[in-house]
């Protein structure tokens, strides 16, 4: 399904961002087609909205992942306009707080989590641990965690389990998790 479309990747692990085209695909749309088509989706948006707030079962999360100055903001502004602000929830995470790292990585997202029938953004996530952290595995000092092994292989490997159970019981509880990585 992923093969389908430019900008779906494939669940079977085989992406690989080297070598991947960031630019618009050939033959896209001009700037003025591409605005008609956000404000045709703003209105979409605003109207699944409605209908997610009043059956009030499920709850949607909306996950921005990207280094500083790509986009993320401009996105999130633009797609989310035409929201009611009253059903919509957004969460930026920036450096942990000393109470934030007194707990585990998925803590401080887990508290910020949509309530059924609301929308919730994450301007970036948990995600932060397996990518800022991992580059820089001197931030591990501040998270109580003990002395660290000098291979950290496994700690890694914890993480990536972690947010894969962690995304899984969200869904079979009801939230509905989209990724979105912005180069």
């Amino acid at each position: 399904q992923a093969a389908d479309h430019p900008f779906r990747v494939p669940y079977d692990g085989s992406f690989r961002i080297v070598g991947t085209p960031t630019g618009s695909p050939p033959g896209s749309p001009g700037k003025k087609a591409l605005k008609k088509q956000l404000a045709t989706q703003v209105r979409r948006l605003r109207t699944l909205q409605e209908s997610l707030y009043a059956v009030d079962t499920r709850a949607v999360l909306l996950v921005f992942q990207a280094m500083d100055a790509a986009g993320k903001d401009g996105t999130i502004r633009a797609v989310m306009s035409g929201v009611n602000p009253a059903g919509c929830q957004v969460y930026s995470f920036k450096q942990p707080s000393k109470k934030e790292l007194d707990h585990d990585f998925l803590w401080r997202s887990s508290k910020c989590l949509p309530e059924r029938g609301r929308i919730g953004i994450f301007n970036r996530s948990y995600y932060e641990e397996v990518l800022v952290v991992r580059v820089h595995p001197e931030y591990l000092g501040g998270q109580q965690l003990g002395e660290l092994p000098s291979d950290l292989e496994p700690l890694w490997e914890g993480r990536y389990a972690s947010i894969r159970d962690h995304e899984q019981h969200l869904a079979r509880n009801g939230t509905v998790v989209l990724k979105f990585w912005l180069n």
